[in-house]
């Protein structure tokens, strides 16, 4: 006969009279939850799993999800928070850069050529969180669970492609104003164009250069119509989580911390994952390595050129930021010197 000790048994009591009680104490919640971009890795293996797995099993089910990323929706990207706002789902996420356009602070994160890795990226995003966490609460209805980013935003060029200079005369895509301000500095064109029209826009001749992160050009196989692949990052892609105030506030205190502790968990295993998928992105698009997620293509890998180090700086200091803080205004570059600037050691000032 097998004995257990008695302290286990009253553990393993605690431990499932606690999620009994925890489903008893919490009120039941439906929340319909638009994600990221679903041709993605951390959407397939992270948010998708957080939203259908992971937030019913923390609230003994309490809580249920109807989850759906945005572009199998139909949706662009940019639409996401009006729509919460409005009311149309509970929760959305959806890239930072996709709404500069409507208000500058939405780059502030993330600024093409601020940060030249990924931990100086993680080191921006967190001084200047508090900053957009408060302007969404108090201009958008919105209360931000979280802010990510994907891996290095690079070139995708159709044509041949050895360095920034090349830019010039290109038609590039990008996602947001200063990626856009960086390419033109190069005297190329920044053209915005949904996610899901890019590759057949590569293909057809009607872009000539796109940007993107390196798994992500993979599994949306641009390597049909871009040919090089050029590894300077460019940026980081950073992206949020929020959810509509009114939703938000209805749910339970015990609801919250469910949500909001699954959301903090989800940030590190993001970054965790973007660290790795640098180097998949490369293998899967030249077939250089070891690709996990399908059959590798062939593109060109262009080395970085060390003279494109400095003129990566140059575009930020020349065009970027001063372009960038002139349309964020007074108020939202102070607190960007005061938070991101000290973390890279940058002040804006707006052009004139």
């Amino acid at each position: 006969m097998t004995t257990f000790p008695i302290r286990s048994l009253l553990a393993a009591s605690c431990l499932a009279f606690g999620g009994a009680a925890l489903a008893q104490a919490m009120p039941k919640a439906t929340l319909n939850v638009v994600g990221n971009l679903g041709i993605t890795t951390q959407s397939k293996e992270l948010e998708a799993p957080m939203w259908t797995q992971a937030i019913p099993a923390a609230s003994s089910g309490a809580i249920t999800v109807t989850f759906k990323p945005w572009n199998e929706m139909g949706l662009k990207g940019g639409e996401v928070i009006k729509l919460l706002r409005q009311g149309l789902f509970d929760v959305g996420t959806t890239v930072l850069g996709f709404l500069a356009g409507e208000a500058a602070i939405n780059d502030a994160l993330d600024l093409a050529g601020v940060s030249t890795s990924i931990d100086m990226s993680q080191d921006a995003i967190k001084a200047f969180r508090p900053h957009l966490d408060a302007y969404y609460a108090k201009n958008q209805q919105v209360k931000v669970l979280a802010v990510t980013s994907y891996g290095d935003q690079v070139f995708f060029c159709r044509k041949e492609f050895n360095g920034l200079a090349d830019l010039k005369g290109r038609k590039v895509r990008v996602s947001g104003s200063s990626q856009a301000d960086f390419v033109e500095y190069f005297g190329g064109s920044g053209i915005n164009m949904p996610f899901g029209d890019v590759q057949q826009a590569l293909q057809n001749g009607v872009l000539d250069c796109a940007i993107t992160g390196i798994l992500g050009g993979y599994k949306a196989k641009w390597y049909e119509g871009a040919t090089y692949l050029y590894r300077l990052p460019i940026n980081f892609a950073a992206s949020f989580a929020a959810a509509n105030m009114k939703s938000w506030n209805k749910l339970s205190p015990a609801a919250q911390k469910v949500i909001t502790d699954q959301y903090q968990k989800l940030e590190k295993d993001i970054y965790a994952q973007n660290v790795r998928e640098n180097e998949i992105g490369i293998a899967c698009n030249t077939g250089k390595g070891k690709c996990t997620e399908g059959p590798a293509a062939s593109m060109v890998l262009v080395d970085v050129k060390p003279v494109d180090l400095e003129l990566r700086r140059k575009a930020l200091m020349e065009r970027v930021l001063p372009r960038w803080a002139a349309r964020c205004g007074e108020d939202c570059v102070k607190n960007w010197n005061d938070s991101v600037g000290k973390v890279v050691d940058l002040k804006a000032v707006a052009s004139k």
